[in-house]
């Protein structure tokens, strides 16, 4: 991957990101990170990457293809106009929650290529999954480029209609917090069935990875896989009775999904 970067901030995302570029071989001369915390700064500094602490000083000369901002959404505000004058006419990444392509062109001026961006927490292993949605602005090779830099983190995946972002925030973006949700449940079940916490634990931790490794890989659907470990009459079907009566998981998983994507809209503004 051959890119000019510079990546606005560096907490856990951007710091997730920066390594997936440094392993996929993009070159650490090629990478500029903004970043005024000291404490991040110096593990930056570890990779041989050039750290600044303020983008006064990247000067005026500077050139580079694309910016990704990695900082909190309600700091954008105050952060994002200071890049509106880099020279190269960059594309901007935005891995911000609910901020809209509109957000940035308003700050950054009405020509700017702009992608907005929701990657998930599992990115931290470079297991995630970064939806993105493009402005009218961005072209195709800035397109591409916006893939290969989020593939370092994990899977990608493009929408044409910016309102279904919402959707993939309530889905991907806080699905994470469902997983680790079901984890603490089934360790809790297997805790009041008798087993010990700890044994409950590894046994719910390592159902979930598992049974997400084999839907990865195998080409039967989710459904099918279910269909296949539940035997008639047996312990499995039991439970997936309670767990798919009207009111049972796909209900409330349905509800928890439209809460979310509700709550996207309004944080959106």
């Amino acid at each position: 991957m051959r890119c000019r970067a510079l990546l606005v901030g560096c907490g856990n995302m951007g710091s997730a990101m920066l390594r997936g570029w440094l392993a996929q071989g993009l070159a650490a001369t090629d990478i500029t990170v903004v970043e005024p915390s000291i404490e991040r700064a110096g593990l930056v500094l570890e990779h041989g990457v050039t750290v600044l602490s303020d983008p006064k000083s990247l000067g005026t000369s500077f050139l580079v293809d694309a910016i990704i901002f990695a900082v909190k959404p309600q700091a954008m505000e105050a952060i994002v106009p200071l890049y509106s004058n880099i020279q190269g006419r960059p594309v901007f990444i935005s891995i911000g929650a609910g901020k809209q392509s509109t957000f940035f062109e308003r700050l950054l001026g009405q020509g700017a290529a702009v992608v907005r961006s929701m990657p998930n927490t599992p990115s931290l292993v470079r297991r995630g999954i970064a939806v993105a949605y493009a402005n009218g602005n961005v072209q195709f090779e800035q397109r591409r480029l916006c893939t290969d830099l989020l593939e370092a983190i994990g899977e990608v995946a493009w929408v044409d209609d910016e309102n279904l972002m919402d959707a993939v925030t309530a889905v991907s973006g806080s699905g994470p917090a469902y997983v680790f949700l079901l984890i603490e449940c089934l360790t809790q079940a297997g805790v009041e069935a008798g087993l010990s916490v700890a044994l409950a634990n590894q046994l719910a931790l390592s159902t979930v990875a598992g049974a997400g490794e084999l839907a990865r890989k195998v080409p039967e659907s989710p459904a099918d896989l279910r269909k296949q470990v539940t035997s008639p009459g047996g312990t499995t079907e039991a439970a997936l009775e309670i767990l798919m009566e009207p009111r049972g998981l796909q209900t409330l998983m349905t509800r928890a999904v439209a809460a979310a994507a509700k709550r996207s809209r309004e944080l959106a503004g």
